[in-house]
């Protein structure tokens, strides 16, 4: 594993300067499930990842009182992916952080931990834990006056190829993709504007971390 561990990170780092990658975007979240985040420069990365970045987590819900606010943010090399969305010619990657006390012992306030604490407790007893979410949600007009405007009209498998909804359908899942997370089917659902993406299973932890990114 260590091994395998420090392969990751040379490929990690690798890709960083071959890609021109000019920001790195430290994802985690908070206790409410809330996507946290700041970036650093590739010339931090090394650093990052063999010791983590401390921060102040005292703003960020969940993570502790002023006084005792300086957390780490443990870099998981397996989770790195370049953003498809952002301009390769200022390119930016993300990687999902564990947070640790300075210690580098687990934070017990990080979802991130509490989800491996309790996979590793279900592994002991001889289970693997696999998720395979159905991800449903609208797509809207432009903010305007007055209610929400859906963008089609269509209903639950209709075949809507032509509208624009469709469209931004089949490039999440095409966004998707270019991240490492597989999509299974997706379809119409039963509202006007509503689209489901159903992510092929995997591990939970895995799971977890492509649910945030799909938000």
């Amino acid at each position: 594993m260590p091994g395998m561990l420090e392969a990751q990170r040379d490929y990690v780092l690798r890709t960083v300067e071959e890609r021109g990658i000019r920001l790195v975007r430290l994802w985690f979240t908070d206790v409410l499930g809330n996507l946290k985040s700041f970036a650093i420069s590739p010339a931090e990365l090394e650093n990052a990842l063999n010791d983590g970045m401390s921060f102040d987590g005292s703003s960020i819900d969940g993570y502790g009182r002023v006084q005792e606010a300086d957390v780490l943010a443990l870099p998981d090399p397996n989770t790195f992916e370049v953003l498809p969305w952002v301009d390769s010619k200022a390119a930016e990657a993300r990687v999902f952080c564990d947070i640790a006390q300075l210690d580098g012992t687990p934070f017990e306030g990080d979802p991130r931990q509490v989800l491996r604490r309790n996979l590793d407790a279900a592994r002991k007893l001889g289970f693997v834990f696999y998720v395979a979410p159905d991800v449903e949600y609208f797509y809207f007009a432009p903010p305007g006056d007055g209610r929400p405007t859906p963008l089609d009209n269509g209903g639950f498998f209709d075949l809507t190829t032509t509208d624009i909804a469709s469209s931004l359908r089949k490039e999440t899942i095409r966004t998707l993709e270019t991240m490492s997370i597989p999509v299974e089917y997706s379809f119409h659902e039963d509202s006007p504007s509503q689209h489901e993406i159903d992510l092929r299973h995997t591990d939970a932890l895995a799971m977890a971390d492509s649910v945030m990114t799909f938000r």
